[in-house]
C-alpha cells in the first residue's frame, strides 16, 4: 500500500509540471498570435491610408458643367406713382457632373417659371449692392434645386444683369 502511494505521489509531482508546461506553451502561443494579428492590422492600415491618399490625388477633378437657362424680362414691384423698373437677368445653372444636364433640360421650362414668378416680386431695393445680389443667388439656387430634386445645382451663376 505503501508503495502505491508512493507511485500515485511521483505521478502527481510529474502531472503538475506538465500542465504548467503545456499552460504556458498556449500562453506564449496565444501571445505570439496577437502580436503577429496587431502587427498585420496595422501594417494594412498603414499602407491602406497612404494607397487611398495617392489615389486620390491622382485622380485629377472633374469640371463642372453649365446648363444656359432662357434669358429673362421682368418688371420689378415699385410704390405707387413711381416709374416702372425692369429687371434683365441672364443666368446659368453649374452642375457637377456632365450626366447631369440630360436630366435637367426637359426640365428648364419649370425653372424658368420659378425664377419668373419669384424675380416679379422684387423690388429695385432688394437687388441693390453686393449683398442684394448675393441673397438673389442664393435663393435662386434653393428654388432651382426644389424644382430639379433629386437632381442637384452647385450654384446659380449670373451672366448678365440690368435694372432699367
Amino acid at each position: 500500500m505503501a508503495d502505491n502511494e508512493a507511485e500515485s505521489a511521483a505521478d502527481g509531482a510529474e502531472a503538475a509540471p506538465a500542465k504548467n508546461g503545456k499552460l504556458k506553451l498556449i500562453i506564449a502561443a496565444v501571445g505570439f498570435v496577437a502580436i503577429l494579428g496587431a502587427g498585420a492590422g496595422w501594417f494594412f492600415l498603414m499602407r491602406g491610408g497612404h494607397g487611398e491618399e495617392k489615389h486620390a490625388e491622382a485622380a485629377p477633378p472633374k469640371p463642372p458643367s453649365f446648363v444656359e437657362v432662357p434669358d429673362m424680362m421682368v418688371n420689378l414691384v415699385g410704390g405707387p406713382g413711381e416709374r416702372v423698373q425692369y429687371l434683365k437677368v441672364k443666368v446659368v445653372l453649374e452642375v457637377k457632373e456632365e450626366k447631369q444636364l440630360e436630366a435637367i433640360k426637359p426640365t428648364l421650362p419649370r425653372v424658368t417659371d420659378l425664377f419668373q414668378t419669384y424675380l416679379r416680386e422684387l423690388r429695385p431695393s432688394d437687388i441693390n449692392g453686393s449683398a442684394g445680389l448675393f441673397r438673389l443667388k442664393e435663393e435662386l439656387t434653393k428654388r432651382v434645386n426644389v424644382a430639379l430634386a433629386p437632381h442637384h445645382v452647385n450654384a446659380v451663376l449670373f451672366k448678365e444683369i440690368i435694372v432699367q
